[in-house]
């Protein structure tokens, strides 16, 4: 590929205490993929739970540690909120020094214009996660969470967690997969032609009929894992999947 700037499309890390190995192969990631230059955006769940700015987790701060050292490199850090790190905040961003994006974000990648979300609000099949997006995305509700102890957050998010995999566990995986009219109904409202996001945890390129007739696609970025993990990477031209070692 040619030598010039780079963005790069990751998201689904979901770090925790309890999976050092998907930690490790993030911040030697950030050590040696993204250039000074490169834009680097994380599309939300960079971690399993985030409980507020004010963590003083060892995980918490080994992450802002390695965002902060990559940001001083020169690479740009674009992040965007996603179900499980809800809570991020312009704290958070001030320290890492990261632009937080609304989702959904509208940018140009490799030419084309381009649709940058998390990916959950794509879901609409899945009538009770929406309810609840709503709920945990309320200014109210999170103002009031922010304002317990840290001990109180944590037990609550150990909680949420463990729901999450029940519900995830006995809910239909096509209902929680992207909706292929919403999708389109994003596209057309933001006139985009290229989509990528994370959340469904199943990565793919699909094709999308727009009203017009002219075909859209919509990149969906990998889960990490220790043994598993990649990012999408465009420059002005081209736009390519990557394997992340």
């Amino acid at each position: 590929m040619p030598d010039m700037a780079e963005q790069i499309f990751i998201s689904d890390l979901h770090l925790a205490e309890e999976r050092p190995e998907t930690l490790a192969l993030f911040e030697h990631f950030l050590r040696e993929r993204p250039r000074p230059g490169d834009r680097l955006y994380i599309l939300g769940d960079l971690f399993d739970a985030w409980i507020g700015d004010d963590d003083d987790a060892r995980l918490a701060r080994r992450v802002r540690e390695a965002l902060a050292a990559t940001r001083a490199r020169g690479v740009q850090l674009f992040i965007q909120r996603g179900n499980r790190d809800f809570l991020m905040g312009q704290r958070l961003m001030r320290a890492i020094g990261a632009t937080l994006l609304p989702d959904p974000f509208r940018t140009e990648v490799a030419g084309e214009p381009t649709l940058l979300m998390h990916g959950d609000l794509l879901c609409t099949d899945d009538i009770a996660y929406q309810r609840a997006r709503r709920r945990l995305r309320n200014p109210l509700f999170q103002w009031l969470a922010l304002r317990r102890s840290l001990d109180w957050r944590r037990a609550r998010a150990a909680e949420y967690r463990r729901r999450s995999g029940e519900v995830t566990a006995m809910t239909p995986a096509d209902i929680m997969d992207a909706n292929p009219d919403t999708v389109i109904d994003y596209l057309q409202r933001h006139q985009a032609t290229r989509l990528i996001h994370g959340h469904t945890h199943r990565p793919a390129v699909h094709e999308h009929r727009l009203a017009d007739g002219h075909i859209a696609y919509r990149y969906v970025l990998d889960e990490w894992h220790a043994d598993h993990a990649a990012a999408w990477v465009a420059n002005d031209r081209d736009l390519w999947r990557e394997e992340i070692r």
